[in-house]
């Protein structure tokens, strides 16, 4: 059955359900507006669209907060009577109609950008695998990078009307919560979710039965649930080991994202990759496409043969040579540890039943793992086995590339380094999740009427130019108001957390100035990221930000992971700074960095920081999101920085290249980052024309708006995996791409 073909998406939600499962039971007229509300909580849809925010936030804007966002769990505590009453009062009727009717009329439109431009995929949908999908706050199943842009993908291919449907895991208590002790070292906890309060529901076989996968090891099977979400137009399904049948041990694989040992990873992985691959045969969807978000689900593009062994009497070799050319592979970090890769006894236990129905003895197994199929003390690498099971296969950023291909060259031995089958096709952000409200007020009545159907395309934004000045700069010092507000509330409350004194309370309500330049960092406090690179020379970055007439601030936000005792340190390091006279009240950590966090920093700094150790930022997007809002980016010129800055729409820190020794590399990249600074952001931030206005600052502002805001777009990014992978993987015609 093809994507075209699957039942359409539930029109009609229920009152708060028993269990998941009830969801989408028949509904009375007299819950008809309940419903309506249940039906767009129920879709998230919602989560891109701020007028749906703005409902359910008016509904109780206390129990919103307090909810974490989350429609669904707010929507349980309420009665129709109840929800009548808060609609009456605040005549919320048309606009809960009027927002469900739009949503009705997105899920059944035929005219879509890829009905025309990618009709193959019709019959033929893109199966897209990913670890995690980084979709909303209220949906814990991410960590960081890797699942927003998967996020961000699903959206997009469902904003562009791409036939797409999404496997991951369902992780019951997600990545972990942080919050740093009295000493300023990083915890972290790890709650359950409440699964009756998501917006999920069982996905059911043909039978109409909640649909239950089996997987083969040597030492038993593997049993996985399927759970169904619905993202706009795509369908997300999610795999879950909570099962009967399982292990106790097994019962817990799903249960957090990236944890425990490597024999926990790779049964993850397994049941993402194989477990996936024969839920959507469960599920009758027949892809034309595979498209592997990085080497996690890896081992699905063996499932992949052996159902065209087993349906088609294909042997090994051939089946191989079909299910690569409709494999898709990205790869996603130029860190060697960043690619997991297993013993050969640990791959046998996992992978045994699977390569005996393949016909494949245990080295031709291994071989797919290896850069060197005859070197038997090599490991079994994930991302080496998705290079050789497709044919298509990309970085995320032009240099990241060019990385790559030097990196797995060996793969190769008969090509040069340039002729390597990597391509690149540049990561971007759904600018509907990203974008502030208020700035999307300031496009919608400048821009042409039908910019958003426009994202990917650079005309739509040239109208940026034609806005007044003074009016771009009131509406981001809205925005940066609001970040200060969010960051006093969540910094006070982080003191009294930790039971330190009413006077440092009240102190953390009133840190930073809303007229000071505000510079943001918020990442994964990986070592290579060098968080503390400002702090190199503490008394230069002192001075710096505690200048009388040119003052700057700083926001840190991250979170190292739990084993990562050196990122832990970096976080130390500075969140204690706090503690420091010179510092104090310029310096903000926030704590529990999520989608949340981010979407308040990015909306309302001045300056995004990034200061990587080049090459070894695979592309970043958080970046790409700062544009969207008018903030500048000050960056080294790696990933997508390093083919986006131009001179005038941003600030570089470097010259683009690193020393063969990190030490030589810091110090320079250090000096730079100080420069950079100095004689050109502090400046540029603070020469004032006649009326107040920073105008070569909102010049820049503008410059940036308008060259990187549609190239950095996930629109333009899935339009070129379209155009440049899924429509050739399926059997139509492509543009240009490296192929095997």
């Amino acid at each position: 059955m093809s994507q075209t073909e699957l039942p359409p998406t539930e029109s009609v939600s229920p009152r708060p359900p028993a269990g998941p499962s009830d969801f989408f039971s028949e509904l009375s007229h007299a819950d008809d507006l309940y419903g309506k509300l249940w039906t767009l909580a129920n879709n998230l849809w919602w989560s891109w669209h701020p007028e749906c925010d703005a409902i359910f936030r008016d509904v109780d804007p206390i129990r919103w907060r307090q909810l974490g966002h989350n429609p669904v769990a707010l929507l349980r505590e309420m009665t129709p009577e109840r929800l009548a009453d808060r609609a009456g009062e605040l005549v919320l009727h048309s606009r809960i109609n009027y927002a469900y009717r739009r949503l009705q009329e997105y899920l059944t439109s035929s005219q879509t950008w890829a009905s025309t431009n990618a009709g193959v995929l019709g019959a033929k949908p893109v199966a897209y695998f990913s670890a995690e999908f980084g979709i909303h706050e209220s949906i814990p199943i991410y960590s960081g990078g890797l699942g927003v842009l998967a996020g961000d993908h699903i959206k997009s291919a469902s904003g562009l009307g791409v036939p797409l449907v999404g496997i991951g895991l369902y992780y019951s208590q997600g990545y972990f919560r942080q919050y740093l002790d009295e000493d300023g070292f990083q915890g972290e906890d790890y709650l359950e979710t409440k699964i009756e309060n998501l917006p999920i529901q069982a996905a059911l076989d043909s039978d109409g039965q909640p649909l239950t996968v089996a997987i083969d090891t040597r030492d038993g099977q593997l049993f996985a649930k399927v759970w169904l979400m619905h993202v706009g137009r795509v369908r997300l399904y999610l795999l879950d080991c909570n099962v009967d049948g399982n292990k106790p041990e097994d019962r817990e694989l799903t249960s957090r994202l990236y944890g425990g040992d490597e024999r926990t990873r790779i049964r993850q992985e397994l049941v993402l990759g194989v477990g996936g691959v024969k839920a959507l045969a469960a599920l009758g969807i027949d892809p034309g496409v595979y498209h592997l978000n990085e080497g996690h689900s890896a081992f699905g593009a063996l499932q992949v043969v052996r159902q065209l062994m087993d349906n088609d009497g294909m042997t090994f070799e051939d089946a191989v040579q079909l299910s690569a050319r409709a494999t898709c592979f990205t790869t996603h970090t130029p860190v060697p540890a960043g690619h997991d890769r297993f013993p050969p006894a640990l791959v046998e236990e996992h992978l045994g039943p699977l390569r005996d129905a393949l016909g494949i003895s245990q080295k031709e197994l291994l071989a797919l793992g290896r850069v060197d199929p005859d070197n038997d003390n090599e490991s079994f690498c994930m991302t080496v086995i998705g290079f050789k099971m497709s044919r298509c296969a990309n970085a995320v950023s032009s240099l990241h590339g060019v990385v790559s291909r030097r990196m797995w060259q060996s793969m190769w031995p008969d090509r040069a380094e340039n002729e390597v089958p990597i391509g690149h096709i540049t990561n971007g952000v759904h600018v509907a999740s990203w974008l502030a409200v208020q700035m999307q007020t300031l496009y919608d009545k400048h821009f042409h009427t039908d910019w958003k159907h426009r994202l990917q395309e650079p005309d739509a934004w040239q109208a940026i130019h034609d806005v007044d000045p003074g009016e771009l700069w009131e509406t981001h010092n809205s925005l940066k108001h609001n970040l200060i507000s969010f960051v006093r509330r969540r910094f006070s409350r982080q003191c009294r957390r930790r039971g330190e004194s009413d006077n440092v309370v009240e102190a953390a309500r009133h840190i930073l100035d809303p007229r000071v330049l505000t510079i943001g960092f918020g990442r994964r406090f990986a070592t290579y990221k060098r968080a503390n690179l400002l702090f190199s020379d503490m008394d230069r970055i002192a001075e710096l930000l505690g200048n009388s007439d040119r003052p700057v601030q700083l926001i840190y936000a991250g979170k190292a992971h739990p084993k990562d005792e050196p990122g832990k340190k970096f976080i130390q390091e500075i969140a204690n700074l706090r503690h420091d006279p010179r510092f104090a009240g310029r310096v903000a950590f926030v704590e529990d960095y999520d989608i949340n966090v981010c979407r308040h920093l990015i909306q309302g700094v001045d300056v995004w920081l990034n200061n990587p150790r080049r090459p070894l930022e695979a592309s970043g997007t958080s970046g790409q999101k700062v544009v969207l809002n008018g903030g500048l980016n000050c960056s080294i010129l790696d990933g997508w920085w390093g083919e986006a800055f131009n001179g005038g729409n941003g600030f570089a820190i470097g010259n683009g290249r690193s020393h063969v020794s990190d030490e030589i590399t810091d110090r320079r990249d250090a000096e730079s980052l100080y420069q950079t600074l100095e004689e050109q952001v502090i400046p540029c931030f603070y020469t004032r024309d006649s009326d107040g206005l920073p105008k070569f600052w909102i010049k820049r502002m503008m410059n940036s708006i308008s060259t990187l805001a549609w190239r950095f777009s996930s629109h333009r990014m899935v339009a070129d995996y379209t155009a440049k992978s899924y429509v050739w993987a399926a059997g139509g015609v492509t543009c240009e791409m490296r192929y095997r």
